[in-house]
């Protein structure tokens, strides 16, 4: 049965909807291909999607319908190439002019272990000459969707009703709906979520602060996006307001304390547009998720998912807020046409961050969590393959969900602020505001993106920085000789004081522990010693609270020092922190730390089946590659 939202659907379709302009043509070369999809999107071309879904806890499934609307730009093509992964396809139609529904003839090609599996429809004669068509197609998703975290109540903070949270980056949203799942194509889209009267829905879309639960949501997203910014998640959720734009929602027994850790983001959003130009997505929401969330954040647009790690009760880790909020621009705004330009995505969203953290609280502020990004930039390049160090690599042959380290981020954020250096704030700003006008709601690829730089700012100021100059951080590993490396007299204050109560020349007592920042706490605690005696370790553990910390970061950090240093009196402390946590970031490098220590390998996958049903499929499968690489090696 065709609904009315596919008649709808239709009606636009008919009417010219989104064909005012044919995309320029995804350039079909080695690099700039998009290597992990399947979709024939040089043929085809999706305009809206249309969702119609039911949402089912019991058998962890959304079933129901996905309605794409779709552009021809093939003359000759007569089939049309989507993105799966374990979907159960049950029926496919066409959508004609009337509405009236016709069969169309499909198959699923062959499953590859990374991308998943292409669905084929055949474009029937009828139609082989329509510029615009509808297809229809009835599916379910599997309860092992890469990209659907569905959690028993008793994994909640309330433990009283079960929640469920996508995450569709980089290639998953192919496991909840079948599509072109390419950050080369944008669409706009629509969707109607049944859920449990008692729960709430919400979408990357506009969500409605003050809707009531009726256990039936409508949304609508009239922003192309690409594919890995739809989202949606259901669970026993309320809103508190933060600002005219801003507010957040989280389950009831988090609500309070969220709202005060994150009271600061209608400043950053005001300091955002001021900075960046105008906010092009409507309201600006966060949604807090239950632990197993597997990234610190996600910018799925008007409404990022965060980590409730963050919520250290004294604001000390919203630079993840500052992130999220940055890729308004940088990401979702300006979006990277294949992962391969990845950094285009994180790089400028990470210089961004650095640039609110600047205006929002301070440069000190700031300056101490560039320097330890740089930090966490060096130690990627002592584990990342040199080929893969570049900013825009060479990944025809990489698995998508390979772990090649942060690089994309802080290396991407040094280029930029080299070039601010280079030129000056106020030029370089000018730039940014040229950029995101030029690329607005647009794929680019870092050669489009060096062109335009070319064009609009080497050439313009020339002899300051050479075309020649930008492409060695493009295209080779490590970091050019004139990068310019941040520095923090804070963090060298605690560097130094480390050394210092390393050597025994203070007590533990008169470390200035109350004027540190959390990021000064963590390098200090990164440069201790490295042959500190196990009762040091014990004695710097209880004065700092260390293994007690409810500072994420803090944690992450000490453990990792933990499980290096096998220091066996805080390891019940590091198998609670894994089973706290389920954000990828905090919980794998303490794995690997422990395996590598020559002595708990053993140990560390002992800890990882116990904490694994808590984790999400992301974690799980990061983990498992990390455990069965450094197998093969010591094979």
């Amino acid at each position: 049965m065709i609904n009315r939202h596919v008649l709808a659907l239709v009606a636009i379709a008919l009417t010219g909807f989104g064909c005012s302009q044919d995309p320029e043509p995804v350039v079909d070369e080695a690099l700039d291909k998009d290597h992990y999809s399947f979709a024939n999107s040089d043929q085809f071309v999706t305009d809206h999607l249309h969702l119609d879904l039911a949402v089912d806890f019991d058998g962890r499934e959304l079933h129901g319908s996905a309605t794409l609307i779709m552009r021809r730009v093939a003359a000759e093509a007569d089939e049309i190439i989507l993105d799966t992964r374990d979907l159960t396809i049950e029926n496919v139609r066409f959508v004609l002019a009337s509405g009236e529904p016709l069969d169309a003839a499909h198959r699923l090609g062959d499953v590859d272990d990374f991308l998943g599996t292409p669905l084929v429809i055949d474009v029937p004669t009828q139609l082989q000459e329509d510029p615009v068509l509808t297809v229809h197609i009835d599916y379910r998703t599997r309860p092992g969707s890469t990209a659907l975290g569905w959690l028993p109540a008793e994994l909640t903070a309330g433990g009283k009703h079960p929640f469920l949270f996508s995450q569709s980056q980089s290639i998953h949203a192919r496991s909840w709906v079948p599509l072109q799942d390419t950050p080369a194509i944008r669409i706009t889209y629509s969707a109607r979520i049944q859920t449990p009267p008692e729960l709430l829905a919400v979408m990357s879309a506009n969500n409605d602060p003050n809707a009531e639960r009726t256990g039936v949501y409508e949304f609508d997203m009239p922003q192309p996006i690409p594919a890995y910014l739809l989202a949606i998640a259901v669970g026993d959720l309320y809103f508190a307001e933060i600002g005219e734009d801003t507010g957040v929602y989280a389950e009831p027994e988090l609500l309070d304390a969220s709202a005060f850790e994150f009271a600061d983001t209608q400043a950053m959003f005001e300091t955002a547009e001021a900075m960046f130009g105008p906010y092009r997505w409507g309201r600006y929401d966060l949604l807090i998720l239950p632990p197993s969330f597997p990234y610190g954040g996600m910018e799925n647009p008007r409404l990022s998912f965060l980590t409730p790690s963050l919520l250290a009760g004294d604001r000390s880790l919203v630079s993840v807020v500052a992130h999220e909020l940055a890729h308004s621009w940088s990401g979702n705004l300006v979006t990277n046409r294949t992962w391969r330009d990845g950094w285009l995505n994180e790089g400028w969203t990470s210089y961004l961050e650095y640039r609110l953290m600047q205006v929002i609280y301070d440069e000190d502020r700031a300056d101490e969590e560039n320097l330890i990004s740089y930090r966490e930039l060096l130690l990627n390049f002592e584990t990342v393959d040199p080929q893969y160090q570049a900013l825009a690599p060479d990944i025809r042959h990489v698995d998508p969900e390979g772990d090649s380290g942060s690089i994309a981020y802080h290396k991407g954020n040094l280029f930029l602020q080299y070039l601010e250096n280079k030129f000056g704030r106020d030029v370089f700003d000018q730039f940014i505001t040229d950029y995101f006008n030029e690329f607005a709601f647009q794929g680019i690829t870092t050669e489009e993106f060096v062109d335009f730089l070319d064009e609009r700012l080497l050439s313009v100021h020339h002899g300051i920085v050479s075309r020649a100059q930008v492409e060695r951080w493009m295209y080779e590993p490590g970091l050019p000789g004139d990068a310019v490396l941040p520095t923090s007299a804070n963090l060298d204050a605690a560097a130094a004081m480390a050394a210092t109560w390393s050597k025994g020349e203070i007590d533990v007592f008169d470390l200035p522990i109350s004027d540190w920042s959390p990021q000064a706490t963590i390098h200090f605690i990164n440069s201790l010693d490295a042959n500190l005696a196990t009762d040091k370790l014990s004695e710097i553990d209880a004065a700092l609270g260390l293994s007690e910390t409810q500072n994420a970061e803090i944690g992450r950090t000490w453990f990792i020092q933990v499980a290096e240093r096998r220091h066996r009196p805080a390891y019940d402390g590091l198998a609670r922190h894994l089973q706290r946590f389920g954000r990828t970031r905090l919980v794998r490098p303490v794995y690997v730390a422990l395996a590598q220590n020559g002595e708990d390998a053993e140990l560390a996958e002992q800890l990882f089946d116990e904490a694994r049903g808590d984790y999400h499929p992301l974690t799980n499968a990061s983990i498992e590659r990390t455990f069965r690489r450094m197998s093969e090696t010591a094979e």
